[in-house]
């Protein structure tokens, strides 16, 4: 084919390959502009499957990945009146008017802001690992955390949190939560799973989580038999919900042990400090993209299972739910964003568990101020145009400009990647 053959944007190439003898390639059609050489194998090499890998040294590639803020949603042809949206979300049994969790934490979910938010909604998951297990009356700890000194803060709470859980105070906690007529949520971490797990089932649990910086269904040790997933899901007769994980991998193995829902992300993002501290980071847009591919994968092996995929950090304002929503998300798990509610336990400050780790601290207490109620959060009306305040007003205008009316179509929107700087 002649050079006039080809259209599209050309891209010089400094390091041409020693086959390719003209060093001006088209984009578009993977050829040389001047001789008309096939060169997307070469080019392949070159730039890595489909662009998306990068040489990072000569022994080195690496894959390209995007958060949230790298992309964008583009509305449709057709658009709907955001009155005629739902946006419900149902897991299992379980139907709720929104698809938001509140995340685990302390600074977010006491027993009475889990019901607040189910009866506003959305499913609240009390942290079984936390204050409310290991102290009768909390409130004057989280008054105290309220008050640390930003030096230090992080031994404090190390102290603070080395107090030994009470199983009777786990069905107390979530008994007192399905007394008020909302969905029960609770969550353990993967160590203390096999130790505490008959206190939250007999208390009644609905939805049972286990929520860890990285859970695998291949967990290794050498100290201590580790929790099998796939028998411990099969013989509890409660839906699991299971992570973080970011990896297409990683996700499959964990759809194949029965949890109903996978956690994409390390969860805590305002909060957590696990790039600094491990080197490990996750970007939320190729994650949840990644997982619900294997979700893809895992209905087609399973003969139509379908695994709820729920995003699990960096979930701060709406327009980061809308896009991992887009990206395959069913639902969100929030924490910065509700820490900021002032009925939140925090009082404006927000800590994970990560930040409480005996021996190496992956997080911090950080202030993120308030916003508003939980309700104006979720509802508005909002006084702002940050995006902190009317997240399900945000979702239903999102779900109207691109033209679908259910949660789940949202997943079929298209996105462009726009990286910029907030």
């Amino acid at each position: 084919m002649s050079p006039q053959g080809f259209r599209g944007k050309s891209k010089v190439v400094s390091e041409c390959k020693p086959t390719v003898k003209c060093a001006t390639l088209c984009s578009v059609y993977m050829a040389c502009l001047r001789c008309g050489v096939n060169i997307a194998p070469m080019w392949s090499d070159y730039n890595g499957p489909m662009g998306n890998e990068v040489e990072i040294g000569r022994g080195k590639r690496g894959r390209r990945a995007y958060t949230l803020d790298d992309i964008a949603l583009v509305s449709a042809r057709r658009t709907r009146d955001p009155a005629d949206v739902n946006v419900g979300w149902q897991i299992d049994a379980y139907h709720v008017d929104v698809p938001i969790m509140a995340a685990p934490m302390d600074s977010v979910m006491s027993p009475d802001t889990a019901i607040l938010f189910g009866k506003l909604g959305g499913i609240g998951v009390l942290d079984l690992d936390g204050l409310w297990t290991r102290y009768e009356n909390p409130q004057p700890i989280l008054d105290e955390i309220a008050q640390l000194p930003a030096e230090g803060s992080i031994a404090r709470l190390q102290q603070i949190y080395s107090a030994p859980i009470q199983a009777d105070l786990i069905t107390e906690r979530l008994q007192y939560i399905r007394d008020a007529g909302v969905v029960v949520a609770g969550r353990l971490s993967p160590q203390r799973t096999q130790r505490y797990w008959r206190a939250v089932v007999e208390a009644g649990v609905d939805l049972f989580v286990i929520r860890g910086t990285t859970v695998s269904a291949e967990h290794v040790s050498s100290r201590a038999e580790p929790l099998n997933l796939k028998r411990f899901i099969y013989e509890l007769d409660v839906p699991v919900i299971v992570g973080g994980v970011s990896t297409d991998t990683a996700a499959l193995h964990l759809m194949r042990t029965g949890a109903a829902g996978i956690l994409v992300g390390f969860g805590g993002g305002a909060a957590h400090a696990t790039r600094q501290s491990l080197g490990v980071h996750a970007p939320m847009a190729t994650a949840i993209a990644d997982v619900a591919a294997a979700r893809r994968d895992y209905m087609d092996e399973s003969g139509g299972r379908y695994v709820h995929v729920i995003a699990d950090g960096g979930i701060g304002r709406s327009g980061d739910m809308t896009r991992a929503i887009a990206c395959g998300a069913d639902a969100v798990m929030m924490g910065a964003a509700l820490a900021r509610a002032e009925e939140a336990p925090g009082r404006g400050w927000h800590w994970g568990s990560e930040a409480t780790h005996p021996e190496l601290p992956r997080g911090h207490r950080v202030r993120v101020g308030t916003s508003g109620t939980f309700s104006e959060i979720l509802y508005g009306p909002s006084t702002r145009a940050d995006g902190t305040l009317n997240f399900i007003g945000a979702l239903k205008r999102t779900m109207a400009s691109t033209g679908y009316s259910e949660v789940k179509d949202l997943q079929k929107a298209e996105v462009v990647v726009s990286p910029y700087s907030r």
